[in-house]
């Protein structure tokens, strides 16, 4: 695995908490996809309210059994893994958005130098 030290790429993949790939909720599948990867990270963020392409307005203010509500998937890495792995994220989805932007990162390790 390579360090990601240095100017990088976020993909930021906006979604809702009751998208789902086949059985599976749809976060969990593209979290394990980049795991299977070898993609450093990804961290998956829950939103307190949102709308969509649909403008319908979710919340968890309301008090539902299904919220829906918005999620997002945080993934740093190059250009080129990222073009790569575009096609398998393309067919896991049905909708949401997927953002792209340039990150510069510091990595800092957690063990001391000797």
């Amino acid at each position: 695995m390579t360090k990601l030290i240095g100017e990088q790429v976020l993909m930021r993949i906006f979604i809702g908490e009751g998208d789902k790939h086949g059985r599976k909720p749809l976060h969990e599948a593209l979290v394990e996809l980049f795991r299977q990867e070898g993609f450093a990270g990804a961290t998956v963020l829950r939103g307190v309210a949102g709308f969509g392409a649909r403008s319908v307005y979710h919340t968890d203010k309301l008090l539902r059994l299904s919220a829906d509500l918005p999620l997002v998937v945080e993934v740093v890495d190059s250009q080129e893994r990222f073009d790569a792995i575009m096609p398998k994220i393309d067919a896991m989805m049905s909708g949401g958005m997927i953002t792209l932007e340039k990150a510069t990162v510091i990595h800092y390790d957690h063990r001391r130098e000797e």
